[in-house]
């Protein structure tokens, strides 16, 4: 896998949930759908939309936030990405 897609969903409450899935590659409907998307193999950030706001932010510090969260994952797609990225 080479990509990590994220998607926040704000609940009638008020609470906001993520859902994170990974990827091979980035179809259409995941660049309006998704909020974050980071792209292992290249190390960059493909797409972050936070609260309708594009923010500018680097490959470290998205990296550096997400794998205190996901750090299982992180190790997966870490290992994967130059792999798949090779392929292609």
């Amino acid at each position: 896998m080479r990509y990590l897609l994220i998607t926040f969903f704000r609940k009638p409450n008020g609470q906001i949930d993520e859902q994170i899935q990974i990827s091979k590659r980035i179809k259409k409907t995941d660049m309006s759908t998704c909020n974050v998307i980071l792209d292992f193999a290249q190390k960059k950030v493909e797409k972050c939309v936070i609260e309708g706001k594009v923010l500018d932010t680097d490959w470290d510090r998205m990296y550096d936030y997400y794998s205190h969260v996901y750090p299982s994952l992180f190790e997966q797609l870490s290992k994967e990405a130059p792999i798949d990225a090779k392929v292609k």
